[in-house]
């Protein structure tokens, strides 16, 4: 596959990215259109007030939001192995949009909770299917660096939609709706056009029809609640950092500057971090970021004004600059050509699980069990999952080297040795 040079390739900070095959561009700029109209969900709660939902019936249309990404990234990566990366991405875009439209028409908190699974399960259903691809475009050496450019894709889009979501909310939440689906149709268009289709698996008996490959890996079975535990104490910064902010009786808008800081630190220092951090292996630089954010998250339980807030954002954000989309490369790297897409629908539904027991659990542990629980448990489960994952590199280096030729009878086998010598 023709390579194609990256933007500004003289710039240091996009020099790591320069010769990415132009599959990770495609991908790239679609997640940017895409992430541009992550507009819905945001200010799904605004517009569940404005259609005059019971504030009692909300969580059941947010736990079926919840839901809907337990289930789409499993099947994302099962049907990106089976029926093609592209067909996957495709499917998933064209749900998402039929979600969008469906949740903007539903009559009723039954309808609209069923149309808000759809929009989250469908969405979910990109990611595995977007990763296999890249795993199947880029050689082991360059996986790192591609999967930082698909995270940093999901940022930048991110960061621009926060600000676009509240000038079109205050002019009518039917913009979000319009824009969110334009984006995603957007999107649909450019891998239709211009992706190629991408790897599918040889069903073999070893291997079986769905995730039995990832669940007699060893190696994934360990890495996986590892992960776990560090995408919680990630996501926490979305539940316990506002319960922190307002319990100072600081106001919302501290919480957007931090928002917002969040999201400019990581847009400018992901690719630079990537660039300098290149010469390490990914192992350490995981751990080194995973503690950074563990850290910075646990250090929120100190601060008490708008400045010390900023400094603790700045800290994890650093830690998320840092690890930069390094497990998903990491997961890549295990996986056997024919199983990418289940490896990446495995990993990205633990990210699911991880997100919903956050969300989930997150303000009763604050207000039953108290703050420090929170922090506590951030600082030492966050440094002793980081400093597992940093146990068992020998045995992912191993892996890493093989996974291109390992078939799935030898590959559990190996697995297991390499646990072992871990």
């Amino acid at each position: 596959m023709a390579a194609v040079r990256a933007p500004g390739e003289g710039l240091l900070m996009l020099s790591t990215f320069s010769g990415l095959p132009r599959t990770a561009w495609i991908v790239f700029s679609g997640t940017v259109v895409n992430r541009l109209g992550y507009l819905v969900t945001p200010f799904l709660v605004f517009f569940l007030g404005s259609r005059g939902i019971p504030t009692d019936q909300i969580p059941y249309i947010l736990g079926a939001l919840g839901a809907g990404n337990l289930v789409g990234p499993a099947v994302g990566g099962l049907l990106a192995d089976r029926i093609g990366r592209r067909a996957t991405m495709l499917t998933g875009l064209l749900g998402t949009a039929a979600g969008q439209g469906l949740l903007f028409a539903a009559p009723n908190t039954v309808t609209l909770a069923a149309a808000a699974a759809l929009l989250s399960g469908a969405g979910s259903m990109v990611g595995p299917a977007a990763g296999a691809l890249l795993s199947d475009s880029v050689t082991a050496d360059r996986r790192r660096a591609a999967f930082s450019l698909f995270h940093w894709a999901v940022n930048i889009g991110t960061a621009v939609a926060g600000v676009l979501g509240g000038f079109l909310a205050a002019r009518g939440y039917w913009l979000l709706f319009v824009v969110n689906a334009a984006s995603t149709l957007a999107y649909a268009l450019i891998a239709a056009t211009m992706l190629p289709r991408g790897r599918t698996a040889v069903p073999s008996k070893a291997d079986g029809q769905g995730y039995g490959v990832v669940a007699r890996d060893p190696l994934m079975r360990a890495l996986l609640p590892l992960f776990y535990v560090a995408l919680i104490i990630y996501t926490l910064t979305e539940v316990a950092l506002p319960l922190a902010i307002r319990d100072d009786g600081l106001s919302a808008t501290t919480l957007g500057l931090m928002s917002t800081l969040n999201a400019v630190l990581v847009v400018v220092l992901q690719p630079v971090a990537t660039t300098v951090l290149a010469r390490f292996r990914q192992i350490p630089v995981y751990v080194a970021g995973s503690i950074l954010t563990a850290l910075g998250v646990a250090l929120t339980g100190l601060a008490h004004t708008t400045w010390a807030y900023a400094a603790t954002v700045v800290l994890w954000s650093l830690g998320e600059a840092t690890l930069g989309g390094t497990a998903g490369a990491i997961v890549a790297g295990l996986a056997p050509t024919h199983a990418r897409g289940r490896y990446q629908g495995a990993y990205q539904w633990t990210w699911g699980v991880a997100r919903f027991t956050a969300l989930a659990l997150g303000t009763t542990l604050y207000a039953n069990t108290g703050p420090a629980f929170i922090w506590w448990f951030s600082a030492l489960a966050g440094v002793a999952a980081a400093l597992a994952i940093g146990a068992l590199a020998p045995a992912i280096g191993r892996r890493a080297g093989n996974a291109e030729t390992a078939v799935p009878e030898t590959a559990t086998k190996d697995a297991g040795a390499e646990l072992a010598d871990a």
